[in-house]
């Protein structure tokens, strides 16, 4: 992008790549024109400017907050913190993010947000000053609340970053009550919940091991169903690609390539997720890892050995024209957004793969922080409330079938099953099924209507279906 707003001549945007998903899959809905433009277009986008000093000088940072769709409130989506972040971007990304939300049946309208930096150019002290003043300019422009616009992490920011988001609008807002719930991914000591910083990356190994049980869809590929002994290339070591990394490992599957910006790291036999990390903590590079059999300066040679999944989950636009003939994987599970370009998606579908989408496959993240938001409206932790109880109840039916049948169980047995369910069990038990439910409808609606060639079609049908009705709910169309 050569411009904050528009693609150069003769290229499209990333938000014109998300629109035409939208126009070829409301092909096979039957809502008016209107409505349908509606729902594609952003509502809101505000793009700011704000100083800040740095050293002995001023600098001029851009910024940008869109929100995509009202339909319903609050709005929500991530803050991205990258030198490449441009308008046409975070409009791009917010639109994902109402479908997204619809997907998983997650009650939020969708948002995005950007600030034009590289985050390792500052100072501790420099990136808190800018989180907090493009946190001041959103309150100014009342584009922040926990019933207005909720923002989260993305990339290039974690944690950190949502604590100080917190922190300004407490301040700014004294006495509000549900105050810290105008943010998500904050850390547990600030309201945060257990399970959302590997929500993401649990969600796209629960989105591969869902699509990858269906024996009939895996028949089609020459691969037996489930994930074990699968092999799995997955590009991005950041939280989303370790934590996809990780939990597909633990399904059974087997990590064979890792690829990262400085490079990429093959083995037929496994690669330990682990080791790769820690050696690259080390040394600054995943090269040079003596459990690789392949290393490759070219980090794009990576994505195209031999696997049966390739996990994009860095930034998007990896996969296009020019080397989607190159990709050998039958199964592209799309951890970030947008990685697959629409030619190359087509191309790749055409030839009999299948790609489960961005808007569903790292849907985890948001599911998760709906799951902290309401956390934070209740002002209590799930389980604290019936896990005691539902222990005690546990016990007593234990002991009467002991009784009964005369059986006994050790106490260590016994805690097996009278244990009541902590928080990080119930959020994680709340995201399967989010991610489980949600695949399901998406595949029945493909296998409903033959016509649709893919599950990216699929699933922006569905959720154009869900978006419309809450505005017709609204009373806007008939």
């Amino acid at each position: 992008m050569t411009d904050n707003k528009v693609a150069p001549y003769g290229q499209t945007g990333f938000f014109d790549d998300v629109c035409a998903f939208f126009d070829r899959a409301a092909q096979f809905t039957d809502h008016p024109k209107g409505l349908l433009d509606q729902i594609k277009a952003c509502n809101s986008v505000y793009r700011f400017r704000f100083p800040i000093r740095k050293g002995n000088s001023v600098e001029v940072i851009d910024a940008w907050r869109v929100e995509h769709s009202h339909h319903m409130s609050p709005t929500k989506g991530g803050i991205r913190y990258s030198e490449m972040v441009n308008e046409d971007e975070v409009m791009a990304l917010a639109a994902l993010m109402t479908y997204k939300c619809a997907i998983v049946n997650v009650p939020f309208g969708g948002a995005k947000g950007g600030i034009k930096i590289n985050p390792k150019n500052y100072s501790l002290a420099e990136l808190e000053n800018i989180t907090r003043r493009y946190t001041v300019e959103l309150i100014k422009k009342n584009f922040i609340g926990p019933a207005i616009d909720v923002p989260a992490p993305d990339y290039g920011s974690g944690e950190r970053e949502m604590s100080w988001i917190a922190d300004t609008y407490y301040t700014m807002n004294p006495g509000q009550l549900d105050a810290m719930g105008c943010v998500t991914g904050k850390p547990l000591a600030l309201h945060g919940i257990n399970g959302r910083r590997e929500a993401t990356g649990r969600g796209v190994a629960i989105a591969t091991r869902e699509c990858m049980s269906f024996a009939e869809d895996m028949a089609a590929l020459g691969l037996t169903p489930g994930l074990e002994g699968k092999r799995i290339i997955v590009q991005g070591l950041g939280n989303v690609g370790y934590h996809s990394a990780k939990f597909l490992a633990e399904f059974g599957a087997i990590i064979v390539g890792l690829c990262e910006y400085e490079g990429a790291i093959y083995n037929p036999d496994g690669l330990d997720v682990d080791a790769v990390v820690a050696h690259r903590k080390e040394t600054g590079t995943v090269l040079g890892f003596a459990g690789a059999t392949k290393e490759f300066a070219n980090s794009a040679e990576g994505l195209e050995q031999e696997c049966d999944v390739l996990v994009p989950a860095a930034l998007e636009n990896q996969i296009t024209i020019n080397n989607i003939h190159n990709i050998k994987a039958k199964v592209i599970a799309e951890g970030a957004n947008g990685p697959t370009s629409p030619e190359a998606g087509k191309i790749f579908t055409e030839r009999g793969g299948i790609i489960i989408p961005d808007m569903y496959c790292n849907a985890g993240g948001v599911t998760v922080s709906y799951f902290e938001w309401l956390k934070n409206l209740y002002h209590v932790a799930f389980g604290r409330m019936d896990k005691r109880y539902e222990e005690k109840a546990n016990l007593e039916l234990v002991n009467l079938i002991e009784k009964m049948t005369g059986a006994s169980l050790t106490w260590d047995q016994k805690k097996l099953v009278v244990k009541g369910p902590s928080e990080l069990e119930l959020v994680n038990s709340g995201l399967e099924e989010s991610m489980v439910r949600a695949y399901h409808d998406i595949r029945e609606i493909k296998v409903q209507n033959p016509k649709i060639e893919d599950l990216r079609t699929a699933a922006f049908v569905g959720s154009i279906n869900k978006v419309a009705i809450s505005y017709m709910n609204m009373g806007i169309w008939p």
